[in-house]
């Protein structure tokens, strides 16, 4: 493998290169195979190289890559009317990256209290052990020192309050505070899903200081969780949500959706971005999205991840550092008492791709249409791997 010397070094990246993938499978420059569990991060929901999306997207390279988005771009359009179409938002704002989606949903609700509300409010309160991106509103936003370091200083206006606190969080809401931003599922801080009375306590404590709701779907959206949108588990419509990673199910795009009351302030010229919601991209996501309603994808990884929690359950009792397995959907969690890094490098070795969440959580994030094969043939994979750490361990 060529060492990327002209590349910063901002990944620690494994020992491997990728070069193809199909369905749930992906070969390295070597010709070796790997079950992938990680599908980029809950990307690839459609597994690697879906015939409807790749199909979608030669064409569109064969009419038109990229117009200003000072034309209409009737994709677009299409792709937006669909997605309100499957929600509760009314409004879509295209760009590139869950990053994006956020900072998006963090200037139209600072924008919507002084423009519309004319109230001086700016402050989100956002969650610990929460990930939003990595501009430097979104790390600022995220409930993580560690991906602050560095940075400072800081924009203001973020409040951090512990997740799952109801009690904590109401003492954190000020004269200043503007909106509530949170995942439905923690996914870099632990595969942690939200208590239903907290998610309750939150739209109470919204609707009491008219403050908006900002759900951040990037890594829970588009069928991941066992819904379409992770919110629906909770019953709840926030004023404002974000996507991407699944929308493209590899090609770059985010959207950023809102409630029509919030048009107003995001008129023409308070926002922008020359590469959000390209004629490729807004193809792509339409395959996306009619491949996961047509097939009823959300059902089905609710069914898949409850195999695959039962499997893991049974293939891992009595192990002495397992602790628990969480998560919804294919957006599984499992904890054990000790760092999951070895057991990751080792699965790696026989040929399945799984990622950390946090020191002790492995994390898997098959892709919907996965196979109870596949399933199997993972499952077998980690409890090899985390039995013989184990007798390792206990015999040194």
């Amino acid at each position: 493998m060529e060492q990327q010397h002209a590349l910063f070094p901002t990944y620690a990246r494994y020992p491997i290169a990728l070069v193809k993938g199909e369905g749930s499978w992906l070969w390295d420059d070597q010709g070796n195979r790997y079950l992938d569990f990680m599908s980029g991060l809950a990307v690839t929901n459609l597994g690697h190289a879906h015939p409807a999306v790749k199909e979608k997207l030669q064409q569109q390279l064969d009419e038109l890559w990229h117009v200003s988005n000072l034309f209409h771009i009737p994709n677009q359009e299409k792709l937006a009317k669909r997605l309100t179409e499957i929600s509760c938002a009314d409004a879509v704002f295209f760009c590139n990256s869950g990053a994006e989606a956020n900072e998006a949903a963090i200037k139209l609700a600072r924008r919507y209290n002084h423009q519309v509300l004319k109230k001086d409010r700016y402050e989100v309160i956002t969650f610990q052990q929460s990930f939003h991106g990595r501009t430097l509103a979104t790390l600022t936003a995220t409930g993580q020192d560690k991906v602050k370091e560095g940075f400072h200083p800081l924009p203001e206006g973020f409040v951090y309050s512990p997740y799952n606190d109801a009690a904590a969080l109401q003492n954190v809401i000020t004269d200043k505070t503007c909106a509530i931003m949170l995942e439905m599922v923690q996914g870099e801080g632990g595969v942690n899903p939200a208590d239903p009375q907290f998610v309750k306590e939150i739209v109470r404590l919204c609707e009491a200081h008219d403050l908006l709701l900002i759900v951040d779907e990037i890594q829970t959206g588009m069928g991941r969780t066992g819904k379409m949108f992770a919110f629906e588990h909770y019953g709840l419509e926030p004023d404002i949500f974000t996507l991407a990673k699944g929308l493209g199910n590899g090609f770059p795009i985010g959207a950023m959706l809102g409630k029509a009351k919030l048009k107003e302030a995001f008129g023409a010229g308070s926002h922008g971005t020359t590469f959000g919601g390209t004629p490729i991209a807004a193809a792509t996501g339409l395959a996306v999205v009619e491949t996961i309603t047509g097939q009823n994808l959300p059902q089905r990884a609710a069914e898949m991840g409850e195999l695959l929690k039962q499997k893991l359950s049974t293939a891992l009792s009595g192990h002495p550092q397992f602790v628990e397995i969480r998560g919804k959907g294919l957006m599984v969690g499992i904890e054990f008492s000790e760092p999951v890094g070895e057991y990751i490098a080792k699965a790696q070795q026989k040929g399945l791709l799984a990622v950390q969440a946090g020191p002790n959580v492995l994390r898997l994030l098959p892709n919907l249409l996965v196979t109870e094969e596949e399933i199997d043939q993972a499952v077998n994979t980690i409890h090899n791997v985390v039995f013989d750490t184990a007798s390792v361990s206990s015999s040194s």
